[in-house]
């Protein structure tokens, strides 16, 4: 582990800033950016003009937003992952027989982290992309990445998490939460009904390494036109195992 002598203070600053907007808060002001990263006024503003200045942030005299030149800081490393690479063949063809979006994610604290994803029809108000976040609560794959982990760890991902109410259907109770992550745990796949959006119902399997260690996260996200979420199993299952024994062969 590096000195403190040895790590630059503003850089950490700087990307608390940029990690602060989120795609239910794009636009900040200075107050909210001080708020939200626990920075004062002061130096949340000199990291938002620094960040305009260098072109990373567009500015309108109150309310900054991140340009696309943000994206230059994360789409490389991605793209790079070995982890996305080997994945997007098997999403691009999976979307294509089953005829919706498919995705691949891992989980980073209380929340999942989009590496790969191959897009039918859109069905979130949301776009999401390689880099998108999703709160692993209330997830289809985030509670297969939580099923993985010890149980006491989970739980504690759970308790840290933020539990506000997403749609009416959201689950806002840790024990019941941790009762739907057992549930992913003993059936080796979760199923999620209008948590996350009203309207959107997906189902995710965990992804193994030839070890058996758990490396990511599949899913495929669909409109809620079935009677039952139960029928998503059904209907997916079947094509998002093949998928996960197929890469079990490859990812190490």
């Amino acid at each position: 582990m590096a000195n403190k002598t040895d790590t630059i203070g503003s850089l950490a600053k700087g990307l608390s800033v940029i990690e602060a907007f989120r795609a239910e808060q794009p636009r900040m002001s200075i107050s909210d950016v001080s708020a939200a990263t626990g920075l004062d006024r002061a130096t949340a503003r000199r990291c938002l003009l620094t960040l305009h200045e260098l072109g990373y942030a567009d500015y309108d005299g109150k309310f900054f937003t991140l340009t696309a030149r943000v994206l230059r800081l994360g789409m490389g490393a991605l793209a790079a992952m070995p982890l996305a690479q080997m994945v997007q063949p098997w999403l691009d063809q999976l979307s294509e027989r089953i005829g919706q979006s498919t995705s691949v994610s891992i989980l980073d604290g209380t929340e999942i982290v989009y590496l790969a994803r191959a897009a039918q029809r859109r069905v979130m108000s949301i776009g999401l992309m390689p880099g998108s976040r999703l709160p692993a609560h209330c997830t289809s794959m985030g509670r297969v990445l939580l099923a993985a982990l010890p149980p006491d760890e989970a739980r504690a991902i759970v308790e840290a998490s933020d539990l506000t109410p997403r749609t009416p259907f959201s689950l806002t109770d840790p024990a019941e939460i941790m009762a739907r992550i057992e549930a992913a745990r003993r059936d080796g796949y979760a199923v999620i009904d209008q948590e996350v959006e009203l309207g959107l119902r997906s189902i995710a399997v965990p992804l193994y390494s030839v070890h058996g260690r758990v490396m990511a996260a599949l899913n495929t996200g669909v409109a809620a036109v079935q009677t039952d979420a139960g029928d998503l199993a059904a209907m997916y299952l079947e094509p998002l195992l093949k998928v996960q024994e197929g890469l079990r062969r490859v990812l190490r």
